[in-house]
This record gives C-alpha cells, sequence and structure tokens, in this order.
C-alpha cells in the first residue's frame, strides 16, 4: 500500500525528467522501431517514382517553423526521391517565413549528393537542376496566374536573377510544362493549390501535411484530386523507409512512442494508486 502511496504523490520534476530522458535517449542513440506504410504514403512515393525522369516538379513551402519538425523530414525525403530520379526541382513557397527551411533542405540535399558524385555530369547545380523562386504576395492570384505564364509573376529568382537566364525555366511557362506539384502544408494553401491548379488547369498534387492538417486531405485522396498524401511525423517516418535514409522523422517516431508508452505507465499507476489508497481509507 505505501508504494502506491507514493506513487500517487510522486514529484512532477521526477516525471518530467523521466518524460525527457525518453524523448532525448532514442533521438541520441537513433533507434529504430518497425514502420508499416501507409497506403496514401505510398500513393505518392509511386507516382513520383514512375514519373518519367527529367521532370519538371514545384515543391511549394507553405510551413514556417512551429510546423518544421513533422513537415521537413518529408520534405528533404522528397528531394532525395526527385534528385535520385533526376527530376528537376522549382521551388516556391506561400509562407514567407518558410522558404529558409526549403533553402536550408536544398542546400542539405544538394551537398548529400554532389559529395557522392563523381562528375559533373552526376553533380547538381543551381539553374540546371534546381531554382527556388521564391515567394510573392497574393497567392491564389498567383496560382491562377501561373497556369498562363510564370514570368508575370516570377521575372526572377528569389537572388534577383533574372529566370530568363536559368536554363531549367527556358522551357518552362506554365502548368503545361509542370509533371507535379508537391504542396508542403501546414494551413489552408494545400486546399488552394488544389482548387485552382488542380482543379482548374489539371495540374497533378502530392502533399505533404502536418497530422492536423492532413486529416482534411483525405477526401482529395478518395476522389483522385490528388497523387498521394504524407500526413505528419508518421507519414514523414514513412517516406524516410521509403527512400532508406532515416532521419528526423523517425526518430521523432521512437521518441513519440515512447514518450506515450511513459504516459501511459504513469496513468495506470496514478489510477492504481488512487483506487487502493481510496479502499485503505474507506476500511
Amino acid at each position: 500500500m505505501k508504494f502506491f502511496e507514493k506513487i500517487s504523490n510522486i514529484d512532477r520534476r521526477i516525471i518530467y525528467l523521466m518524460l525527457g530522458l525518453v524523448v532525448i535517449i532514442p533521438i541520441v542513440f537513433k533507434m529504430v522501431l518497425p514502420v508499416r506504410i501507409s497506403e496514401p504514403v505510398q500513393s505518392a512515393y509511386d507516382y513520383i517514382q514512375n514519373l518519367p525522369q527529367g521532370s519538371n516538379v514545384i515543391i511549394s513551402i507553405d510551413y514556417d517553423a512551429s510546423s518544421e519538425p513533422e513537415i521537413q523530414p518529408m520534405y528533404l525525403s522528397l528531394l532525395r526521391q526527385c534528385f535520385a530520379q533526376k527530376h528537376k526541382i522549382i521551388l516556391m513557397g506561400q509562407w514567407a517565413l518558410g522558404l529558409p527551411f526549403g533553402e536550408i533542405g536544398l542546400n542539405t540535399i544538394t551537398s548529400e549528393v554532389n559529395s557522392r558524385s563523381g562528375s559533373n555530369a552526376d553533380s547538381l547545380f543551381y539553374g540546371r537542376d534546381f531554382v527556388n523562386l521564391g515567394y510573392r504576395p497574393g497567392y491564389r492570384a498567383m496560382m491562377v496566374g501561373l497556369g498562363r505564364e510564370f514570368r508575370d509573376f516570377f521575372a526572377t529568382d528569389y537572388r534577383g536573377v533574372p529566370v530568363d537566364s536559368l536554363p531549367l525555366m527556358a522551357n518552362v511557362h506554365n502548368y503545361n510544362d509542370i509533371a507535379l506539384l508537391i504542396g508542403l502544408e501546414a494551413g489552408q494553401a494545400g486546399d488552394e493549390w488544389i482548387q485552382f491548379a488542380g482543379a482548374r488547369y489539371g495540374l497533378k498534387i502530392v502533399i505533404g501535411a502536418t497530422g492536423v492538417i492532413a486529416p482534411d486531405m483525405f477526401h482529395y485522396l478518395q476522389a483522385k484530386q490528388i497523387q498521394g498524401l504524407v500526413g505528419g511525423l508518421q507519414g514523414a517516418a514513412e517516406y524516410e523507409t521509403l527512400v532508406k535514409s532515416p532521419g528526423t522523422g523517425i526518430a521523432g517516431m521512437v521518441a513519440q512512442s515512447w514518450a506515450h508508452l511513459l504516459l501511459l505507465g504513469f496513468i495506470l499507476l496514478g489510477n492504481l494508486g488512487y483506487f487502493a489508497t481510496k479502499r485503505r481509507r474507506d476500511k
């Protein structure tokens, strides 16, 4: 009985300490748990994998720092897959504060690829293999306008370089020249891409979204208005598994799983302690 009384009155600082440990240890030691691939994530992966090599792919960075832990891991995995398939990446963003994460991701993965490449032909170069167009305000008008001509909104890239001087953009004028758009969403921009670019122009779309936004995307997936859906940290872990490059998505899921088990354990012990001490008082 004394054991249950102590459990019922455990210092909250001990709980926080144990919770911190079960989160930090799996990340530090890169622990891995089996990951089951869901059908929406597999569909996204397969669609990108089956695109003709060298396809033009837009990636829209529609998230910021608050959603980075969930979406950045899937973004890095998507970049790895796209570059492995020799696809050309056109980066833009509807969230101005999120574009630095887009640039960080490009720098990380292109450096990773170039460190393994044995020649210039296999290396990735800005302007030839990827570009960053940056941010423009008024995203609904822009989404519609890009269906006519990119240069109406992006005469220059994010560095101020004229897009006509970038080899990748020479033959890119509107959505007819784009094989796929990947929207990485923490808000409603994903709905807008589907409505203004997908429904109006027939642009193929894959959505990656936070765990809060992903459930609202399933009706688009069921209606075949998007080709795949990567949802939340679980989706990021699944995509890392598919591209065979474990990262913070898998590590985060391990930490999250252990944290949930610890909290369930504390809830169970707390309830046992409550009923044990209650029985003792009632006698």
